[in-house]
């Protein structure tokens, strides 16, 4: 049998195979090994931007927490921004944006949100880093496991395990300090003084994150995380995965000093399971593509490590999709009709969120004409209305508001004489009455606008305008 023929057969065997793989259910403790290379390192890269989780509530925009998400108040502070729940439609834009981001990427790619930036997976990283510094390598590792207990294992289990909750505990912390001050909520910490809704929040993200990355581990990725269960429908033959190419690497066989693999027969595949050892989950990517990857491409890197030493052209291991793989897909991804069609709903999604930005006003008005009475006749014969003007300062600042009114001829606004301080991020009602010359009003209600203007803190203006009805007796 040539190597065309038994890489043939090595793909029919994985189609009679793909009903019954092994899956890591639970028994045994997966400790992978660790390899460097390309993927390792933007791997620990794209960990990195986890730092703005930990990092970001401490940064400072004049007076206040940089970004604040202020439940009690209804007000999320964003730098110089102040969303209050007026602007929450907002936030569907947002979540539009990032669920086809998510669909778009797992299209092309794969799971590489799970593989790179989840942070199941940052988390379960470093705590994994952490017992390898302490318990040394996965060897080693089982071979403590597997010791019966003593001085040496109880310090080092205990030491480990006191790590990992101050990591679950400053992970509550930094968790918690989005939604209040930070430096205030760390003098509440250090004083023991720290609220209800505080506490077991902060308890609950210690405790779930020492239980999931230290113990639940590739667990979570297999079965409580829903994307590893609707993945499957969003990749097809042209998703470029971690694929291990059958036709060059069947048969595989261990290799011998002194000769080929050519000569013995096989593949460059040795067997070495160097793609297994290394994997987060336990799976071997040889079998095809399974529910357990999560497309972290560390398998890619021990496998060509391994080709390096050999002499070998790298890439047995690769990112390549099915068709490309068979060699029915030559075509480079920028020029997929897809590609472009999901470019198009992604570019449709951040212009709706660029236009809501921009029409984001800083100051909004809201007018509620008083119903009993409609209106008032004047003893001079004019017709007077009652109105409540509710101003929103959204600005972090107190800003003074100046009212306006248009309308029928002669119209006058009688208590908006002095601007009103429209607090800031609060709503400030402000009562007026709008009088008219009874000859002048054409029916018995006619339109009327009101507006508001005013100069913020840096010289910009704001206004708003909102239109109401002015009532009068019938002609």
């Amino acid at each position: 049998m040539n190597r065309e023929q038994a890489a043939e057969a090595a793909i029919e065997d994985l189609y009679a195979e793909a009903g019954h793989y092994h899956v890591n259910t639970g028994e045994e403790t997966i400790h992978a090994k660790r390899v460097s290379g390309k993927w390792r390192t933007f791997k620990w890269w794209t960990s990195a931007v986890w730092i703005v989780f930990l990092i970001g509530p401490y940064l400072r925009w004049g007076d206040r927490q940089a970004v604040l998400f202020d439940i009690p108040n209804r007000q999320f502070h964003i730098f110089g921004v102040t969303v209050l729940p007026q602007d929450f439609w907002m936030l569907s834009l947002v979540l539009l944006f990032f669920a086809i981001l998510l669909a778009v990427v797992t299209t092309l790619v794969g799971r590489v949100w799970c593989g790179f930036f989840c942070f199941q997976t940052v988390w379960t990283d470093l705590f994994t880093w952490i017992e390898e510094r302490l318990e040394g390598s996965p060897q080693k590792r089982v071979k403590l496991d597997q010791a019966p207990w003593g001085a040496t294992k109880i310090r080092i289990k205990v030491t480990k395990h006191l790590l990992w909750l101050l990591v679950g505990l400053l992970t509550g912390i930094s968790f918690v300090a989005w939604f209040v001050d930070a430096f205030e909520l760390w003098g509440r910490v250090l004083s023991l003084e720290v609220s209800g809704v505080a506490l077991i929040t902060i308890a609950l993200f210690t405790v779930g994150t020492y239980g999931l990355a230290g113990f639940l581990r590739e667990q979570v990725c297999f079965w409580l995380c829903p994307y590893a269960r609707i993945q499957g429908v969003m990749v097809d033959e042209t998703t470029a995965l971690p694929t291990y190419d059958f036709y060059r690497g069947e048969p595989r066989g261990r290799a011998k000093k002194g000769k080929s693999q050519e000569e013995l027969g096989l593949g460059d595949c040795v067997d070495c399971n160097q793609c297994v050892a290394v994997c987060p989950t336990g799976v071997d990517i040889r079998h095809g593509q399974q529910e357990g990857c999560i497309t972290c491409a560390l398998c890619i890197d021990a496998c060509d490590t391994v080709m390096i030493k050999l002499d070998r052209p790298t890439g047995l291991i690769r990112y390549e999709s099915l068709l490309q793989l068979e060699g029915k897909e030559d075509r480079p991804m920028l020029k997929r009709p897809r590609v472009w069609v999901y470019s198009a709903i992604l570019a449709a999604a951040i212009a709706g969120i660029a236009y809501g930005l921009s029409t984001l006003d800083a100051v909004g008005l809201k007018v509620l004409h008083e119903r009993q009475p409609l209106y008032v006749l004047q003893s001079d014969g004019s017709v007077s209305n009652k109105y409540t003007l509710k101003v929103l300062n959204k600005m972090t600042e107190e800003l003074a508001v100046r009212v306006s009114a248009s309308g029928p001829p002669g119209l006058v606004l009688v208590g908006a004489e002095e601007p009103v301080m429209a607090a800031a991020g609060k709503v400030t009602p402000r009562t007026v009455f709008v009088r008219v010359p009874r000859e002048n009003l054409t029916a018995e209600s006619v339109p009327i606008s009101f507006r508001i203007e005013t100069e913020g803190g840096s010289g910009q203006r704001y206004s708003s305008e909102r239109k109401s009805f002015f009532a009068g007796p019938k002609r």
